[in-house]
């Protein structure tokens, strides 16, 4: 049953790269683009949580928390230097 389910969720997880990716390429504007690398940040933690409990690996999951916070830092930079021009005051 866990199979089943984590099976569902990779699917889900696929598509949903698909249209963050799609956002990337076709965003109107470069905030959209932001954004959408944002979500490709919160989609690679979730596929690598979601194999993390497939392999019942406990590394895997001190590496979705390393990718969660280097995409915060990341996302932040990309709004700093969008909204002000530099990223360091």
């Amino acid at each position: 049953m866990i199979a089943w389910a984590l099976d569902i969720c990779f699917a889900a997880v696929t598509l949903a790269f698909l249209i963050t990716g799609w956002r990337v390429v076709r965003g109107p504007e470069l905030t959209d683009r932001v954004l959408a690398i944002d979500t490709l940040y919160i989609n690679t933690v979730a596929l690598v949580i979601l194999l993390g409990l497939r392999l019942g690996s406990d590394l895997l999951f001190e590496a979705a928390l390393i990718i969660a916070m280097l995409g915060f830092v990341g996302t932040v930079a990309l709004a700093r230097y969008l909204a002000r021009g530099d990223v360091i005051e």
